[in-house]
């Protein structure tokens, strides 16, 4: 499995992330055409290499090429972002960190999600970082983000309401529950954008794990120069979990609305749960119910309990070991006839054994081609035969 390593070390904004994934191997141009997609006004591109305190690392930043600067609130994205030909998985990693920012403002302004305008971190460039980083998270293949605890920087900022405190009000709700430290570095070092990125996305935070061999490292520069190298430093790596470390998380529940499940399922998702499946059950005096069953880690453990017991109505779970055994998971792009098309191989002992055409990718093809999904499927399916050869 695919994974990252954020060391924010000198914090993290929107621009280091997508320059730190550029330097790990996401192609400008790749990145570019991608951002076409989107219909956000007239802009340019920045990708330079830099040394930042003897660290060279690659600077990514956004030129607005119009006087003025459009705000949009969270529907207003939410259908640019549908209307796009964005692939799903985009979409959808975007969209989570663009709701996660909109919740922080809402809550630290009182006012209602729909008000807030993402003025404070700017329209086309707040945009650009947050899908940007979506779209170079799926082009590496990226399954697992973790993170250390983040360096925030001391003093004041200046916002739209005056100086705040660092960590400003909408990355200190951003951070809740997140390690951070402030150090002696003057300045904001972890802005709303690199906030909401590692808060949506990242499944822990702390040293970086033992089952993570790290294959490259990359460095996205910030545009400050500070007394420390002002860069994040991503380590792209491969996840060697083993069944040691899984647990399962059960609860029966026979008095939640039903219509919650897919809620629940989506909170637990987001709190690291590698699996969450649902079974019906009979409970005590006849009634029937539903059984709830999660796998996660044991890094993950204390949030995916505690994201059962707030989103739904049990009091309480079982908590059982769990072994099992996993093929390497690699994910690949297959060039078909209407465009590429990615898949997941499973490899035992460097060798593919199972291979399987990524369902979103078919399905957005098969509308946009007006064919139907299971010959999209098939047919990738079919390109697939070449990967299956014996490992040299």
């Amino acid at each position: 499995m695919k994974a990252i390593y954020l060391d924010c070390f000198s914090g993290i904004s929107g621009n280091m992330m997508v320059g730190a994934l550029l330097d790990a191997g996401l192609p400008l141009d790749v990145l570019s055409d991608e951002l076409k997609k989107l219909d956000i006004g007239s802009y340019a591109l920045v990708n330079q290499e830099v040394v930042k305190q003897g660290v060279k690392a690659r600077y990514f930043n956004v030129e607005i090429r119009q006087w003025f600067k459009k705000s949009r609130n969270l529907s207003a994205i939410q259908k640019l972002l549908a209307a796009s030909d964005l692939s799903e998985q985009v979409k959808t990693t975007a969209g989570k960190v663009f709701l996660r920012l909109a919740e922080a403002e809402a809550k630290v302004h009182g006012v209602d999600i729909e008000q807030i305008h993402f003025h404070e971190v700017g329209a086309i460039d707040s945009i650009i970082d947050i899908v940007g980083t979506a779209i170079g998270l799926e082009y590496l293949g990226i399954e697992q983000i973790y993170a250390s605890e983040l360096h925030v920087g001391s003093g004041y900022v200046k916002c739209s309401h005056g100086l705040m405190p660092v960590p400003a009000p909408a990355t200190a709700e951003l951070l809740l529950g997140i390690p951070f430290y402030r150090g002696q570095i003057s300045g904001e070092l972890v802005t709303p954008t690199g906030a909401a990125i590692v808060a949506s996305l990242a499944h822990s935070f702390g040293p970086i794990p033992a089952h993570l061999k790290t294959t490259r490292i990359a460095y996205g520069a910030g545009s400050l120069d500070l007394e420390i190298p002002n860069v994040l430093r991503l380590y792209r790596a491969t996840s060697q979990e083993t069944a040691a470390e899984a647990k399962i998380v059960e609860t029966n529940i026979d008095d939640l609305n039903p219509q919650i499940y897919s809620h629940v399922m989506e909170r637990l998702y987001e709190s690291g749960a590698y699996d969450v499946y649902f079974s019906p059950v009979i409970m005590k005096k006849g009634r029937p119910g539903t059984k709830l069953s999660v796998m996660t880690g044991t890094d993950r453990l204390e949030q995916v309990v505690a994201a059962i017991l707030k989103e739904t109505s049990t009091i309480g779970v079982r908590i059982l070991d769990c072994q099992g055994v996993h093929l390497e998971r690699e994910i690949v792009t297959v060039a078909t006839e209407w465009g590429p098309v990615r898949a997941k191989l499973g490899r035992m002992a460097g060798q593919v054994v199972n291979a399987a055409p990524e369902f979103e990718d078919c399905k957005a093809i098969a509308s946009q081609q007006q064919i139907p999904l299971k010959i999209v499927y098939l047919t990738v399916l079919s390109l697939l035969k070449d990967w299956y050869a014996p490992a040299e």
